[in-house]
């Protein structure tokens, strides 16, 4: 190899070593096409290639590091290129490809006999085969195959393999319905990746894998945490693009939680279309995070578009497209999404991601019998998670319900309880939203003071934020509400009064609301208590006496 081939080969080396991937692909491929690299140089070139954006170049150079091994003899370093190929296959969903590049792994293995019968890429081959027992649903499976590769990680003192095996064992704990282990599992998987231990390739691996399972399930404070490590990590590499757009997804949703709206657009800004054919699912989550920073701040068309783009790139568009029809208007639009989408929803943690836009929507449209039955799905999957946000959650959920059905004394102690969670979190637009729900609860109950109070803050924090749709509707809403309800009654309960009135029986005003016989049931029991009437003859006197009707 000539002087010039020789500094190219120097410099790529360090270029690698700084994690500048960039640079380093350049001055190693410099060096291979003066003079062929020797195996370990290669490797180097091929995840330069990877985390730069290459994946094309990524999987030709593992080719010729496969190919290389193979006629050096060396079957461990061939197996380790066919198991990296086959597993960056496996992400890309090439399926077929992965699986046989896979078994040609394990038959280099078999081929060399006693001395590659217990080695460290036994674990490493391993790890498929766990994915893929995740993937079909068989967690139980999926654990035993991790711990397998955990143990001989530890008798290799092998991070790399140690940590992706335990992602794996924690994320199959978790569907197990052990929550708490499992976590503690994927934290453990995380921490070499946070203090530098493990190789750049497993380190993001790792990272995604843990947050993406921490947002699954609402495992908020964790999910902050490792998404502020893992855009630590991403800035400090400037030219890494794999791994990069996730990461800039992951950090979004959380400075968006967080009330942190331009941070979390620049964020998603950040999240460019890279070069890595695995990575549209990554971008089509960006577009759907930009969607809902700007439905947020009532940039509806633009958001409408984004929603179209992150379904266009494969990423289910809902809630936020229901709740965009909402926000247009088109209530009855957005009831028919976001049923479908519920209907198709059939594991637990998947359908509570849709259920509270669900309620709303449903409420929205008039539709309260749907919106009970709901509401009620998403307090069964919480008490069976017992998960605190979840819980919150279902409790936001059936209060919308009890105020929209005229229960405001039943609404305000779930209110109270899911606002303490949610500021607890650090999520000031949520929170902000239950204190109106507070306030209308709390001047259906004739507590007008008290309801001030609470639209005031919200409204504080809705400029603050930018969300414009909510300060347009607080504003309105303070311009149009009267300073008080006739004699404590509520909106809901003065339309159950009229169609009494007009001589309707209950089970005629259930219909005519779409509220249960029960509730109109209910409703007319306040009546007869605000108004001091005994009969439905006497609140009809009383409302045309008093001009109620």
């Amino acid at each position: 190899m000539g002087t010039r081939a020789t500094s190219d080969l120097d410099r790529g080396r360090a270029a690698y070593d700084a994690r500048r991937w960039q640079e380093a692909a350049e001055r190693l491929a410099a060096a291979d096409r003066a003079g062929s690299l020797a195996p370990d140089d290669l490797e180097r070139l091929a995840w330069s290639y990877g985390l730069s954006g290459s994946t094309d170049l990524l999987l030709e150079t593992l080719e010729r590091l496969h190919d290389l091994n193979d006629r050096l003899g060396d079957a461990r370093g061939d197996a380790r290129a066919a198991f990296w190929l086959g597993f960056r296959l496996f992400q890309m969903g090439e399926m077929g490809r992965a699986s046989a590049w896979i078994s040609s792994a394990q038959r280099a293995l078999d081929r060399a006999g006693q001395g590659c019968k217990d080695c460290v890429e036994r674990g490493y081959l391993l790890l498929p085969e766990g994915l893929e027992r995740l993937a079909r649903k068989d967690p139980t499976g999926a654990r035993k195959i991790a711990r397998r590769a955990s143990e001989i990680a530890e008798r290799f003192d092998d991070p790399d393999l140690a940590s992706l095996a335990r992602t794996i064992e924690g994320q199959a704990v978790v569907a197990l319905g052990e929550h708490e282990a499992g976590l503690a599992l994927l934290d453990e998987a995380i921490l070499p990746a946070s203090v530098g231990r493990l190789g750049p390739v497993a380190t993001g691996i790792v990272y995604c894998a843990v947050i993406g399972c921490c947002r699954r399930v609402y495992a908020v404070d964790r999910a902050r945490e490792w998404s502020a490590a893992l855009a630590d990590w991403c800035d400090a590499q400037p030219e890494l693009v794999e791994f990069n757009a996730a990461c800039r997804v992951y950090r979004a949703e959380i400075l968006q939680l967080q009330g942190e709206w331009q941070r979390a657009m620049e964020e998603v800004g950040r999240a460019t279309h890279p070069t890595g054919r695995s990575a549209v699912a990554d971008v089509a989550g960006a577009c759907y995070q930009k969607g809902e920073l700007l439905r947020l701040a009532g940039q509806l068309n633009a958001a409408d578009e984004a929603y179209r783009e992150a379904s266009r790139l494969g990423r289910e568009p809902q809630p936020g497209l229901a709740l965009l029809r909402l926000a247009q208007g088109r209530a009855d639009a957005a009831a028919t999404s976001i049923r479908q989408v519920i209907a198709a929803a059939s594991d637990p943690l998947t359908r509570a991601r849709y259920l509270p836009a669900a309620v709303e929507i449903l409420l929205a449209a008039g539709d309260a019998v749907n919106a009970e039955a709901v509401g009620r799905d998403l307090e069964e999957i919480a008490a069976a998670m017992r998960n605190e946000i979840l819980e919150a959650m279902a409790a936001h959920a059936r209060a919308a319900i009890l105020i929209a059905n005229g229960d405001a004394s039943r609404a305000v102690g779930p209110l109270r309880s899911a606002f303490a969670t949610w500021q607890r979190v650090g999520a000031p637009y949520i929170a902000a939203r239950i204190r109106v729900l507070v306030a209308d609860a709390l001047e259906a109950l004739g507590d007008v003071d008290g309801a001030a109070l609470e639209r005031d803050a919200a409204l504080t924090v809705f400029r603050d934020l930018g969300a414009a749709p909510d300060i347009a509707r607080l504003e309105t809403g303070a311009a149009r509400r009267p300073p008080e309800r006739p004699f404590g009654l509520t909106g809901r309960e003065i339309e159950v009064l009229r169609l009494v009135s007009q001589g309707l029986t209950n089970r005629e005003i259930s219909k005519e609301l779409f509220l249960s016989e029960k509730t109109v049931d209910r409703h007319l029991s306040n009546i007869f208590a605000k108004l001091d009437v005994p009969t439905r003859t006497a609140a009809t006197a009383f409302a045309y006496r008093h001009q109620l009707v």
